[in-house]
């Protein structure tokens, strides 16, 4: 009877899953189950110590003192590397037939659980820390109205110190701005069971409002009931701010292109017109709201300019590759009228470096054609004074000369006179021709007069404004030379008392000049600078310059180099009287193969107080 009990014992204890072994009071292994000797292998005979730790000495952990001489019962836990498992030990006395006791250890693997326990330990660890690090607001709160809990985010937007205080505000009254938007959002929720972008104003603990995005779930019991609602608080504030300063950027820059005096147009790649300013509304006559989306810029050009247009910006011939400047063209008005206009254009890229548009800004040349329209009338006006002047000067010469004969031949026929008496016939051809040299004397006198004209009246002038319109004048005509004009006026400078007339005259000559001497391009420059009382106006050229043996003859009467005669010939003579008139001087500097250099000097304007 007893063998049956003790082979149905051994068989239940084979049948478990947990490992099994009977050790006696020598630490020798009496019994194993399968389960032991799938772990450790078969070491019935062999001490326990040896099993396990594969060492002749106790084990450390050991605890079978306790179990054969106190009777207790043990259970511990033990991770054994050697076979890379963690056990719950129990162990417990067995009191054999002969009085003797054992003890027998059951191994119950608990690796798995250890394992998953340790997983659920880190995610609870990153849940905190994610919890309490994320700078987003994040809550759980009652379906009552009260926060169950909340992140230290939560708690620094509404500029809260205490959780607890948070904790105990009741959500609707203390954190919405309007209570009311709590009840909708918690209608929202419960119909969907989330929500999303939820956009809300509530206020600090201080009372100043927060605008805040919401998002979150609804939390729900076993029996599907609403508990409360879970998720995230973001602060809106600084987005908000930012799209105040991207909007009101947006308006300056819609400013600035709406207030700019010149045309400004942009149109994607197909042509359709993007931008059309106020600008472009006065200057060709299309209002905004009539092309904007409604029309193609080709239509803006004549036939082909636009495609020129776009192949020009393409090149990097005009001004920069991606890029036009100051382009002449003829700009279509809204009444078919062509008019004469500049344009600078440029394409626009994105981020891919793609091209995406095209802006230009046209500028109308409209008044400075009859701007350089009257400059060249009265350029022509001052050729004419030129001519009138030397011819004034020719005759005044002529006139000085033949006066002093003249007078020696008038009073030698009237002391003829004295010796004729009045009857005789050639008393009568005496008077007749006294009176002839009188009337060529008062001939002489007449063109005496027509030498010296009045003077045009001098008055307080600008000199920079002088030499700035006679520069935009000859601006494109030297360009087209392949000369380059550098201007370089100090400001703030005096006005000189002067006539304007005159000095456009002076200054036009030099330019004529210089002009005449770079037939291979150059270097234009016109500086002014303040030196004591006087304004020194430099206008130096990098053309063929002047002999040094000329220098001391070109503002002499007639003198030239050149091979034809332009004009009269006498304009730099002409020049020097005009600046000696106003109190001035004009120097010369001449390198030849270098360039020559003419400073006008006059006397600054100051009355006396």
């Amino acid at each position: 009877m007893k063998n049956r009990e003790t082979s149905r014992l051994i068989s239940i204890l084979q049948a478990m899953q947990d490992g099994i072994y009977v050790v006696n009071a020598d630490y020798r292994v009496e019994f194993m189950n399968e389960a032991m000797i799938q772990v450790f292998g078969d070491q019935t005979g062999r001490k326990c110590h040896e099993m396990l730790n594969q060492s002749n000495e106790i084990c450390s952990w050991c605890q079978a003192r306790e179990v054969f001489e106190e009777h207790h019962t043990a259970q511990y836990e033990l991770s054994l590397d050697r076979v890379g498992k963690i056990f719950n030990i129990t162990e417990l006395p067995l009191t054999n037939a002969d009085g003797t006791v054992s003890k027998m250890s059951i191994f119950r693997d608990i690796t798995r659980s250890k394992q998953q326990e340790r997983k659920l330990r880190s995610h609870r660890q990153d849940y905190d820390r994610l919890f309490s690090k994320v700078p987003c607001g994040v809550y759980v709160s009652s379906k009552e109205g009260n926060f169950l809990d909340a992140n230290p985010a939560l708690l620094k937007m509404l500029h809260y110190d205490s959780k607890v205080e948070f904790l105990g505000m009741d959500i609707a009254r203390d954190i919405y701005l309007n209570p009311s938007d709590r009840d909708h959002f918690m209608e929202m929720i419960e119909k969907t069971g989330m929500v999303s972008d939820y956009a809300v104003n509530f206020k600090t603990r201080d009372g100043k409002p927060v605008s805040v995005m919401i998002a979150g779930h609804v939390r729900y019991d076993e029996r599907g009931e609403v508990l409360g609602y879970e998720g995230i608080i973001v602060d809106q504030t600084q987005r908000h701010r930012m799209e105040r300063e991207v909007q009101e950027a947006h308006d300056f820059f819609d400013k600035v292109i709406q207030s700019s005096p010149n045309a400004i147009m942009a149109a994607d790649m197909k042509g359709n017109i993007l931008i059309w300013n106020r600008g472009a509304e006065e200057l060709l006559g299309y209002k905004a709201h009539d092309v904007i989306g409604r029309m193609n810029i080709v239509d803006v050009y004549p036939e082909g300019m636009a495609k020129k247009v776009m192949k020009m910006m393409r090149s990097p011939e005009h001004g920069g590759r991606d890029l036009v400047r100051s382009y002449p063209l003829l700009a279509r008005t809204g009444e078919g009228e062509f008019i004469e206009a500049n344009m600078s254009a440029a394409i626009i890229y994105d981020a891919k470096g793609r091209e995406m548009a095209t802006v230009g800004i046209m500028v109308d040349m409209r008044e400075r054609a009859r701007m350089e329209q009257s400059l060249n009338q009265v350029k022509e006006q001052l050729l004419q004074s030129e001519k009138l002047a030397a011819m004034g000067k020719l005759t005044s010469q002529l006139a000085h000369e033949l006066n002093n004969p003249l007078f020696g031949i008038m009073n030698t026929l009237e002391l003829l006179k004295t010796e004729i008496p009045e009857t005789s016939k050639r008393r009568k051809i005496l008077d007749m021709a006294l009176s002839e040299t009188v009337r060529i004397a008062d001939m002489l006198r007449k063109m005496l007069s027509f030498s010296k004209p009045d003077q045009e009246e001098k008055q307080a002038s600008d000199i920079n404004t002088v030499v700035e319109e006679l520069l935009l004048l000859h601006e494109r005509q030297l360009q087209e030379n392949d000369v380059t004009v550098v201007s370089d006026l100090a400001e703030g400078l005096e006005p000189v008392m002067a006539s304007k007339n005159q000095l456009r005259q002076v200054f036009l000559n030099i330019i004529a000049n210089a002009r005449d001497a770079m037939t291979e391009g150059g270097s234009f420059t016109v500086t002014s600078r303040a030196v004591g009382d006087f304004v020194h106006i430099a206008l130096a050229d990098t053309g063929i310059g002047i002999p040094e043996e000329n220098l001391s003859k070109i503002f002499d009467t007639f003198f030239t180099t050149k091979g034809s005669v332009q004009g009269v010939g006498l304009g730099l003579s002409v020049c020097y009287g005009f600046i000696r008139d106003h109190g001035g001087d004009i120097k010369v500097a001449s390198v030849p193969g270098e360039g020559t250099t003419f400073t006008v000097i006059l006397p600054f304007f100051r009355p006396e107080e």
